[in-house]
Formats: C-alpha cells, structure tokens, sequence
C-alpha cells in the first residue's frame, strides 16, 4: 500500500503545489497508516492561508527507503487530533494550535508549548497535571536553575522517592527564530540559524545552507562538502565527551570526569583550528564554506586525532568497567523500545533503545553520500546505554575523520559559489544528524523570492518527552542523571 503523498528526498526541491490536499479524514488516515506500517513523524506544522483556513502539512520519513513523504490537508478552526491514535504528534499538534490558532478536537493535553505573545498564559498560568492522596507530594524545579542552565520548570509527582510522573514545561525564552527566517535571506539569517541551539551551531547552520542551496540550484563542491562533515563530526566528538565527562561527575567519578573534561578540550580546539571559533561559528555558509585546511593541516589534525583517541580509550575503560559506576549507571532512567516508536524518538535516544535512526546512513546528503558511518545501536534504554552509545559514536566518528582527512577532494578553488536568488514556489525538507539526532528544517518560498513558511525542528523536541517516561519509578535523586543523559537543549526546543 502506498501514501496519497509526494515522494521526496533529504534536500531535494520540488514544486510546492505538487504536495497532495488531502481531506482531513484522509489526512489523518494516511498519517496513522504510515505511522502502523513504521515510518515515523519527521514534520508537521501549520501555514495561513488567508483568514479562515490552515493548510496542516505532514513530513513522514520512510528510513528503509531513505525517502520523504509530504502531504496536506485544509482545515479551519479545528480538525480531529491524530494524538490518541499516534503519540509521536502529541506535541506537534500542541504547537499548531498556538501558531494557527486550530484546535485539534480530542487531544489529551492542550498545554502552549512555548509562550508567544501576551494573549498567552504566562508560564504556571496553565494548570499542572496534578495527583491526589495523602501518601503523594509534589517537588517543583525551576524555572531558574543554578549556573548557567537555561530556564524549564520540572513538576515531579512523587510517592516517597519514587517518582509517579514528571511534567516538563518549556517555552520561557521564545526567541522567534522561524519567522526571522521566513524574511531570509537577509544579513542577519546565518546568525539566526547558528543561534538555534548554540552548542549545534554546524549542525543548524548545515540544514539552512542545505535549504537555501536546494531553493536556489546552487551545487557545493566536493571539497566544501568534506570540510561541512570535518565540522560537524567534530562538533559531534566535543559534544559526546563532554557529556561523558558530565556523567562521571554525576555519579561521582572524578577520574574519569577530569580526563573527558580536559579532551572535549581538545576537540574544540580542533573546531577552532579549523573554523577560527571554538563553536564553528562564520563557517558554514550558502554555497559552501569560508575556511579551508592547509597543506599541513591534515596530517596535524589525524595526530592530534590519535592522541585523543588513546586517552579517550582509556578513560573511556576506566568509566565502564568501574563496578561502582556501572551500579549507578546500569537500570536507571529504562526508555522501553515501544516508548521510543511511540514519541518518534530520534538520536542516541533511539539508538540507545536499539531503534538504527541516523541521517547520515538513512537519509545521507552531502559528504555521507560517500563515506558510511555504521549506525552505533545499544539496547536497554538506560543510562548507560546512552552512555555507551556516546562512547561507540565517539570512536567511529574519530574513524571517519581520519579517514576523510586522508582523502580530502581537492578543489579549493570553488570552496564557495554563490547561491543566488531563491525561485519561487518551491518547497524543500533538510535533514542533518546533529550530536543530538535529526535535526529537520521545511521551507517553501514565496512569489517574491524569500521564504514565506520556515520549519524548524530540532531533536529536542522529540526527546523531551523520553526524560518523563525514564523517570517514571525512578527515586527522584535519580533526576540530575538522566536528565544528563539526555542532555537535551532548551534553546532548540523554545525557538
């Protein structure tokens, strides 16, 4: 059986009106279809189109045939929600509702997901999910946190120290970054797009240029494309150490904590060497990219590789053959893989569930049309499965740059060629596997040349939600662990 959709793929371009409109029922119909036969949620949001009517358009992944699915449907001020039937929309259709202003008739929560405009409750306006008892207490965290932590309140529902449920709200710090876009290209867009979540400044940066490059019929050259996956690998290993380094500190273990402390170090000083900005900021740019390495850099870069690699190993031992870490890690915060299909979990959320979701082998674009990355999977959905899963991802991400830098394209010349005006009613979806998973940015542009609906999704948004689920009966001192675990962004969610 086949979708009543249009077949794409990851950063392709294609007509806009092609996209199917579909009644609701239909709609709804084909989703949950899709959905049973184990494609998954990868987009959906909504488009004005004039003053009464929403056009809701649909992105579902098809990650055996690395293909897209896109469909739409026309609706006015409510629709029937999708949410009972297929969780993974539970929040994509919480967010519709604020930015269109249609409800979707029967969904289970209708909290904001983020707080727009003063129409909105403030944060703690809207009720809590609340349990009653004489035996139950409530522990509120935040919204503000100690250090630099960025603002999301933690509701914990507690029996003793067990906790019954979790409810997290975000949506302190909403940032606009959609609509800024939806004026691109304009100066201050690549700004906008590295600032999406600042610690996947590549990653972000990445999906917009791969959106203004497939709008635009603008080709990157090979050797632009090598460098974009040098970054963003390398954004990938800062990340995955550090969070490592922050695990062994949760638990206790110094040793090992300072040592991936010191390395993600190391990694960043590689992005800078190769950016000029230990974030990798002003790098990546429409067309290609604004740096290039020297005759000398690559063989500096694969030995300061190989010296990480072996102290990475051996703090790497040290963390996961210590049985006082292991009791800590091993059981704790469990994400069953029925619950990671279920929200459409993505990253080494998923992979630690033993689900292969990666864009680079899934949905390859760019560089990883030509260099695999085994898919790094983990069963158990616990902590130390998604430690592990870091640790696996760590070790064949430092294989592919050493790889990549031995066989780096030659041209660099053309490092950059210019994108050009945007052509009008086109429509494209770009997928890049960030540190933390996909990330998915939708644009479709507009008559006059810039871009009239910008989507962005950062994976984030799909992981919130595990956090709650591993907490459940999990004593509440348990929390600082699996929320670093995940280590999901704030900025990336909030937008």
């Amino acid at each position: 059986m086949t979708l009543d959709a249009l077949i794409t793929q990851n950063g392709a371009a294609f007509d806009a009106v092609d996209v199917p409109i579909l009644s609701p029922e239909q709609f709804r119909r084909e989703i949950l279809d899709g959905v049973e036969r184990g494609l998954r949620i990868t987009a959906y949001f909504g488009e004005r189109i004039g003053a009464a009517k929403t056009s809701l358009v649909c992105v579902l992944a098809d990650d055996a045939e690395n293909s897209l699915s896109v469909l739409s449907c026309a609706v006015r001020d409510r629709y029937r929600s999708l949410t009972p039937d297929c969780p993974q929309a539970h929040l994509f259709e919480r967010e519709i509702a604020e930015q269109c202003d249609v409800i979707p008739e029967g969904h289970p929560w209708m909290k904001p997901v983020r707080y727009q405009s003063v129409a909105l409750p403030i944060p703690g306006g809207t009720p809590f999910f609340s349990a009653e008892g004489e035996v139950l207490h409530e522990v509120a965290v935040g919204p503000v946190h100690a250090g630099i932590i960025e603002p999301g309140h933690f509701r914990f529902q507690c029996h003793g120290e067990n906790v019954l449920h979790l409810e997290i709200q975000l949506g302190y710090q909403h940032r606009g970054a959609e609509s800024f876009l939806e004026t691109a290209p304009s100066p201050r867009s690549m700004a906008v797009a590295e600032s999406v979540a600042g610690d996947t400044v590549i990653g972000h940066a990445l999906a917009y240029c791969n959106v203004v490059e497939s709008i635009s019929r603008c080709a990157v050259s090979p050797r632009a494309q090598a460098l974009r996956a040098v970054a963003l690998e390398l954004e990938r290993l800062s990340n995955h150490i550090g969070d490592l380094g922050a695990l062994c500190a949760d638990v206790g273990f110094l040793p090992s904590a300072a040592y991936f402390g010191r390395l993600r170090g190391e990694f960043l000083n590689l992005l800078m060497s190769l950016t000029g900005n230990r974030n990798g900021r002003s790098f990546v740019r429409p067309g290609g990219v604004t740096f290039d390495l020297n005759d000398s850099m690559p063989a500096d870069f694969q030995a300061r590789l190989k010296a990480a690699e072996y102290d990475i190993q051996s703090a790497a031992r040290l963390m996961f053959e210590t049985p006082s870490v292991l009791a800590r890690l091993e059981g704790t915060g469990a994400v069953s893989e029925r619950t990671c299909r279920e929200l459409g979990l993505v990253g080494p959320s998923a992979r630690s569930c033993g689900m292969p979701l990666d864009v680079r082998s899934d949905h390859p674009h760019g560089a990883y049309r030509f260099s695999h990355i085994p898919v790094s999977t983990v069963s158990g959905g616990d902590v130390y499965a998604r430690a592990m899963v870091r640790r696996i991802e760590v070790e064949r991400s430092i294989q592919f740059l050493e790889d990549h830098l031995h066989d780096m394209p030659e041209g660099g010349q053309d490092l950059r060629n210019s994108a050009g005006p945007l052509r009008s009613g086109r429509m494209t979806i770009c997928l890049v596997e960030g540190w933390r998973g996909e990330i998915a940015h939708v644009a479709v542009s507009g008559e006059s040349g810039v871009l009239r609906r910008y989507k962005i999704k950062d994976p984030s948004f799909h992981n919130w939600t595990a956090l709650a689920m591993a907490l459940r009966e999990t004593p509440i001192s348990d929390f600082p662990l699996c929320n670093k675990s995940f280590n999901l962004s704030y900025a990336g969610h909030d937008l």
